[in-house]
């Protein structure tokens, strides 16, 4: 049974101003004596994406929001207690994660170098979530686990996040009561879809390759805008559709809120996506959802899904440079990092709730 919407989070607590609603952690990363090599995940990307940033000065250590990993309470609001338990086993962890020698592993070290890596992308989806309604957009370098739904995991994804990000804001965030979910991932986003299939507060539009994994036809009767592509889709098409179909979810229903899934194994050669985007299609395609989003003033959370390149990373970092330049992510104007944002974790922790009465 799903835990007391009401618990006591660490998720949700006040973000200074002066931090950017930028979520990332170290701790994303997953190193793990080689052995992350053997899945096709560039399982560094997230720092990387983070390096590039602060080389182009967009962002600096103390001007970002440093994630904090989800704790059992805040899994238990959509996981069942027997899916958690499950992942003590290593065997289903391999499997989830699709990296065999996992289950030769003692589970207290696939929990440190590979389960905590992913709550704590979890709890910065959820934190991004909060922030994007604070401050209109968000953007979580990780996350995006679109394949896990509350009682299975699979392709990468052993925590449903964007389920448990729109349940958070829906239990704990007054005004919040639509979502409207945009999976740009390559890849059918049917944990996310099974998780709503029955709740028609949840708009749900995907856009994906039609042929590949997990074809899930149970879990596509709840995508109400569904645009399915085929092998070796080019930019031109895709663009065009994006648009369409962005421009007609975001008209059919006005949600308060936006998740977007921005996966970039839509990549040209990307091994499992199957499509073929160029990087300036996708950099594109990320500004045409947060123009759509910003026009009609629905705050977004963003989130960096699949992607299955070394040159992913790069593409990320440019995707959001290039919304800030659009002028559709705000910034610290000055280009300074104010010391107030450093270890903004601490200062995090210090206020609970912000006065406005959002938070329950």
């Amino acid at each position: 049974k799903p835990f007391s919407s009401t618990h006591g989070t660490q998720l949700y607590l006040e973000v200074p101003s002066s931090c950017l609603p930028i979520v990332y952690s170290p701790v994303y990363n997953i190193t793990f004596m080689g052995l992350e090599k053997l899945h096709p995940f560039d399982s560094g990307k997230w720092g990387k994406v983070i390096h590039f940033l602060k080389e182009e000065k967009l962002i600096s250590d103390g001007s970002i929001v440093e994630a904090r990993e989800a704790a059992e309470e805040d899994l238990l609001v959509v996981h069942t207690k027997r899916y958690l338990n499950r992942l003590k086993w290593s065997l289903v962890v391999a499997s989830i994660t699709e990296i065999p020698p996992l289950l030769f592993l003692p589970n207290f070290l696939v929990q440190r170098r590979v389960l905590r890596p992913l709550r704590t992308q979890t709890g910065g989806t959820i934190m991004a979530g909060k922030l994007a309604v604070d401050r209109g957009w968000a953007i979580n370098v990780g996350g995006g686990f679109h394949h896990c739904s509350s009682d299975k995991g699979g392709g990468f994804c052993a925590y449903a996040d964007i389920t448990l990000a729109i349940k958070f804001l829906f239990e704990r965030v007054e005004g919040i009561s639509r979502a409207t979910i945009i999976d740009l991932d390559a890849h059918q986003g049917n944990g996310h879809e099974r998780d709503f299939l029955d709740d028609r507060r949840v708009f749900i539009m995907d856009v994906y390759n039609r042929y590949i994994y997990p074809g899930d036809g149970y879990a596509k009767r709840a995508i109400k805008r569904k645009v399915e592509l085929d092998w070796g889709t080019e930019d031109d098409e895709y663009l065009g559709k994006v648009e369409l179909h962005t421009e007609g979810a975001l008209n059919e229903v006005r949600p308060d809120i936006i998740v977007y899934n921005a996966g970039t194994d839509i990549l040209d050669g990307d091994p499992l996506g199957g499509l073929a985007i160029s990087p300036q299609g996708i950099v594109k395609r990320d500004e045409i959802v947060f123009r759509a989003a910003r026009r009609r003033g629905i705050p977004i959370l963003m989130v960096t899904s699949g992607g299955y390149q070394k040159r992913t990373a790069r593409i990320i970092a440019d995707s959001i440079i290039n919304l800030r330049r659009q002028g559709l992510i705000g910034g610290n104007e000055d280009g300074e990092v104010t010391e107030e944002c450093v270890g903004g974790v601490s200062l995090m922790m210090s206020r609970v709730g912000n006065g406005t009465g959002l938070v329950r």
